[in-house]
C-alpha cells in the first residue's frame, strides 16, 4: 500500500523528508505547504534539492487541505496547535518532530476531540525529544534491574547547523550572556524534553512526586570564533548547557542533557566534548548498568554539516519511517509505547519488489 504524504514546512527537516518520503516504497509525496513566499510555485524536490518530483509547493494552506492525503508531516519551527487540530480533524494523520511525544491527556482534550472525529492518529518523533531521551533509554532499561537513573545526553558542535536565524535569533549564539539566558529556547525546547522525561518516569514505574526542575548555562567566547552566524566575538554566548531533570528525594533519576558548542576552543568555561567527541549517550544506572554511544548523527566536519546534517536527516527520518505505522494505528495521540516497533526500509536497489 502506498501512502499519500503532505510535507509541511521546508526547513532543514523539511527538506530532509522530502527526500526521504521520496526514496522510501511506500510513500508518494503528494503536497508542500512552505512558509516563505519565495518558495512557493517551487517543485519541492528542487526545494529539497533532489531534483524535480512534480509536486509544486503552495503557501496556501487551503489549497494544501484540498489534496487527498492520509498523512501530513508537520515540521514548521514553531508548532500551531490550530493547524494540527485542523489537520486530523480532516481525516488526515500528523507525524510531527515538534511536539506531543508524550503530552498530558488533560491538556489535550481539543486534539483528543480532532482525532476522534478524523479518525486519525497524533505522533511526536524526532531524535532528541524523540528518540535518544525516551524510546532508546526506555529499549536499553530492558537490559536492566533495580534501576536508579536514566541519563540520556547530546554533545553537538552547533557550528554545523545551517539555519542562521535559528542559531542566533532563536537559539540565543552570539548575544549576551544574559540575552540568552531570558531567551525563548528554554522554554521552546522544554515542552518537549518535559514530556520525555515524564515518559520514562511513567513507563519505569518511579514515583510520581518527582520534582521536574530545569537549567541552563552559557559559555562565552574568550577569542574570535568562526560560526554561522558569522564571528562570535569575545563575552559574547558561544556554548550553551540545558538540563530537564526528575528528582526524587534529593536524587536525579531521570535526566535529559543538551550540550552545544561553537567549537571546544576559546570558551569560557572550558566546555568540551571530552575524548568520546560530538555523540548522543543513552546511560541507564541499574543491575547491571548499561551505557550506549551513539554516533553518526554529527558531521565529519562543519563544511559537511552545513551541506548536510545527518542529525537533522535523522530527525527527519524518525518521522518518515514512522508514517505507515501512524497510518495503521488507531485513532488517537500515539507515542512510542503505543506503536511498538518502527523500522526503516532497504535501500530501492535492495528492497523487495
Amino acid at each position: 500500500m502506498t501512502y499519500r504524504v503532505v510535507q509541511w514546512a521546508t526547513g532543514g527537516v523539511g527538506r530532509a523528508a522530502i527526500e526521504g518520503v521520496a526514496r522510501h516504497p511506500d510513500l508518494e509525496l503528494v503536497a508542500c505547504w512552505v512558509h516563505s513566499a519565495s518558495k512557493a510555485g517551487r517543485d519541492a524536490g528542487e526545494i529539497a534539492g533532489i531534483g524535480p518530483l512534480g509536486v509544486i509547493a503552495t503557501d496556501d494552506p487551503d489549497e494544501v487541505m484540498r489534496v487527498p492525503a492520509d498523512c501530513v508531516i508537520y515540521a514548521p519551527l514553531v508548532p500551531d496547535e490550530r493547524i494540527v487540530e485542523r489537520i486530523l480533524r480532516s481525516g488526515r494523520n500528523v507525524v510531527t518532530p515538534v511536539g506531543w511525544v508524550f503530552p498530558d491527556a488533560r491538556k489535550s482534550e481539543l486534539l483528543l476531540d480532532a482525532c476522534r472525529e478524523g479518525r486519525s492518529s497524533l505522533h511526536g518523533t524526532g531524535i532528541h525529544p524523540g528518540g535518544i531521551t525516551e524510546r532508546f533509554p526506555l529499549m536499553v532499561s530492558g537490559l536492566s534491574g533495580a534501576v536508579t537513573s536514566v541519563r540520556a545526553e547530546e554533545f553537538s558542535d552547533i557550528r554545523t547547523y545551517n539555519a542562521p536565524d535559528v542559531v542566533g535569533d532563536i537559539m540565543g549564539f552570539g548575544g549576551t550572556p544574559a540575552e540568552a539566558l531570558a531567551g525563548p529556547m528554554a522554554q521552546l525546547l522544554g515542552g518537549g524534553f518535559r514530556q520525555s522525561v515524564r515518559m520514562v518516569l511513567h513507563e519505569m514505574g518511579f514515583r510520581d512526586d518527582a520534582e521536574l526542575r530545569t537549567t541552563q548555562e552559557v559559555a562565552v567566547a574568550t577569542a574570535p570564533i568562526d560560526s554561522p552566524i558569522g564571528v562570535i566575538q569575545p563575552g559574547l554566548v558561544a556554548a550553551r548547557r540545558f538540563r530537564w531533570e526528575a528528582v526524587i528525594d534529593g536524587q536525579v533519576v531521570v535526566a535529559a542533557i543538551v550540550n552545544w558548542l561553537m567549537g571546544e576552543e576559546h570558551l569560557d568555561p572550558a566546555w568540551n566534548f571530552g575524548p568520546a567527541g560530538e555523540r548522543f549517550e543513552v546511560e541507564v544506572v541499574g543491575d547491571p548498568p548499561v551505557l550506549v554511544t551513539f554516533k553518526g548523527w554529527q558531521p565529519e566536519s562543519v563544511e559537511e554539516g552545513l551541506r548536510r546534517n545527518p542529525g537533522v536527516v535523522a530527525t527527519a527520518m524518525h518521522c518518515v519511517n514512522a508514517v505507515p505505522y501512524v497510518c495503521r494505528a488507531d485513532p488517537g495521540i500515539r507515542s512510542y509505547l503505543e506503536l511498538g516497533l518502527i523500522a526503516g526500509r532497504a535501500a530501492p536497489h535492495l528492497g523487495q519488489h
